[in-house]
C-alpha cells in the first residue's frame, strides 16, 4: 500500500489526528501510518463522509483493489448461488404478475415497469446471493428476460380470455401450448425487444454485490 493510499485509509479513522509538523498522524503512536495492508487499530469516524477528488478516488480505487485481493476468497465462500436463484425467481414470477395485471387494467402496456422489474430483480440476487462473480449478472440478466416473456405471455392469455368471454384458467387450460413462442413472436415488437434488452441490463448491473468505503475501510 502507497503513502497516499494510507492517507486515504487514515482519513476516515477516529483516531487520526493532525499534527503540526507532521501532518496526519495515529493518536495512538503520534506517527504516520506504516501499515502495509491494514491497521489493527482502526475505528470507522461515522461522522466523515470522505469527499475525495478525482485523484483521491483513483488512490481509493486502488486501496479498494488491494483489500479485495486480500478478502477475495472469503467474500467468494460468502457467496450463495441457490438463494439468488430463489430469490431471483421469486421476484420475476410475482413482478411479471404485478405488471401483466396492471397491463390488463389499464389496458396499455407501461414500459418502464419492464426495467423496473429488471431492476429488482437485480437487488434480490444481490441481498440474497451476495455475488461477486459474474455469474450472478448473468442470472439476474436471463430471469429478467424470462420475466419479461411471461409478462407477455399472461397478458396475451388475459387479452384472448376478454375477447372469447372466457375465464383466464380456461383459456390456459385450452391453449396449444405448441404456438406459445409464436404467440410470444405476434405480439411483441420492436420496442418490446428495446425494452427487454435494457431490463436484462438493470438486472445484469444490480445483481453484484456493493461495497460503501465504510465497508471497505473496515474489511479484515
Amino acid at each position: 500500500m502507497t503513502k497516499e493510499q494510507r492517507l486515504a485509509y487514515c482519513q476516515s479513522c477516529a483516531l487520526r489526528k493532525m499534527d503540526g509538523e507532521k501532518g496526519l498522524v495515529c493518536s495512538l503512536t503520534s506517527e504516520k501510518a506504516d501499515f502495509i495492508h491494514e491497521c489493527p487499530d482502526y475505528k470507522y469516524d461515522s461522522s466523515v463522509d470522505l469527499q475525495l477528488d478525482p485523484a483521491q478516488e483513483r488512490e481509493w480505487m486502488d486501496l479498494k483493489e488491494i483489500l479485495y485481493a486480500d478478502n477475495f476468497e472469503r467474500l467468494r465462500l460468502e457467496q450463495n448461488f441457490p438463494l439468488a436463484v430463489f430469490g431471483g425467481l421469486l421476484i420475476g414470477i410475482i413482478g411479471a404478475i404485478i405488471w401483466a395485471s396492471i397491463t390488463l387494467m389499464a389496458d396499455h402496456r407501461l414500459a418502464f415497469m419492464v426495467i423496473a422489474l429488471g431492476a429488482l430483480i437485480g437487488i434480490s440476487i444481490r441481498y440474497l446471493g451476495k455475488g461477486i462473480d459474474q455469474v450472478f449478472g448473468i442470472l439476474a440478466a436471463i430471469i429478467a428476460l424470462v420475466s419479461c416473456l411471461f409478462c407477455n405471455f399472461i397478458v396475451s392469455m388475459g387479452l384472448i380470455a376478454n375477447a372469447e368471454d372466457l375465464e383466464y384458467l380456461e383459456v390456459l387450460i385450452l391453449f396449444d401450448y405448441n404456438y406459445i413462442i409464436q404467440l410470444i413472436i405476434d405480439s411483441s415488437n420492436y420496442w418490446d425487444l428495446v425494452f427487454y434488452i435494457i431490463a436484462g441490463f438493470a438486472g445484469y448491473k444490480m445483481a453484484f454485490r456493493s461495497f460503501t468505503k465504510r465497508e471497505i475501510s473496515e474489511m479484515s
